[in-house]
């Protein structure tokens, strides 16, 4: 099996639908979806039962969860995608440019799903970061060959940052390969909270991680702006 497309949930019965059923098409090719669950009381669930190969449960966090997911997985790579991420491409493109990579690993630039001005510079902010620092956030698609992630040891069980710190230890192994292809992602969290105080603690997060804050601290500050309809 080429490639094994994992995704986190809790309590997303609003958007996981939507996603599951534009990657219905990778399942034709014989890749396999897996969604791993943390305790949804919505009708997660019950939505994406026929549309995955897999429904896993787990307690909540989603390092945990994607660990999970990777254990169950058989494909040669591993595609973890949030449930509110959207494919701004043919599914197949994804899956050519993936198994086409020259690195082990690698993420995908990003589009906000708001149109206006603003949202569309704070995508591009993301990318040209992606770009310069080696390091991408989780809804950038992370790609990675499953034997790397074996080897790199997976995603460390901490309540925020997994993914910067997972990318972190995979830099040092290879550089990432940045896929043309965009995801759409949410920016409910933007519009609900505000654009500059949303940024401005983004990145105060950030910092205080790499000056070795502690990440549990860290995720009790970021519940205060979290997304409103997803606790995953």
């Amino acid at each position: 099996m080429r490639l094994s497309v994992i995704i986190p949930t809790l309590n997303e019965g609003e958007v996981i639908a939507g996603l599951l059923n534009t990657l219905q098409p990778l399942r034709a090719a014989g890749c396999e979806l897996i969604l791993v669950d943390g305790g949804s009381t919505d009708s997660t669930c019950e939505q994406a039962a026929s549309l995955v190969d897999c429904l896993v449960f787990s307690s909540p966090g989603r390092a945990r969860q994607m660990n999970l997911g990777a254990v169950e997985a058989r494909g040669e790579w591993l595609w973890f995608l949030h449930a509110d991420s959207g494919l701004l491409a043919k599914p197949g493109d994804y899956l050519a440019a993936i198994l086409a990579s020259r690195s082990g690993w690698g993420r995908c630039d990003i589009q906000l799903d708001d149109p206006g001005a603003i949202y569309r510079v704070i995508g591009r902010m993301m990318n040209w970061r992606s770009r310069l620092t080696g390091i991408a956030t989780g809804d950038q698609g992370l790609f990675i060959r499953r034997e790397l992630f074996g080897e790199v040891g997976r995603y460390a069980d901490i309540p925020l940052m997994e993914d910067v710190e997972l990318c972190r230890r995979l830099r040092r192994v290879q550089q990432p390969t940045a896929v043309s292809h965009r995801l759409q992602t949410s920016a409910r969290r933007w519009q609900r909270h505000g654009v500059w105080r949303t940024l401005f603690l983004m990145w105060r997060l950030r910092l205080a991680y790499f000056l070795g804050v502690d990440p549990q601290r860290l995720a009790t500050v970021y519940r205060q702006c979290s997304s409103p309809t997803r606790g995953s």
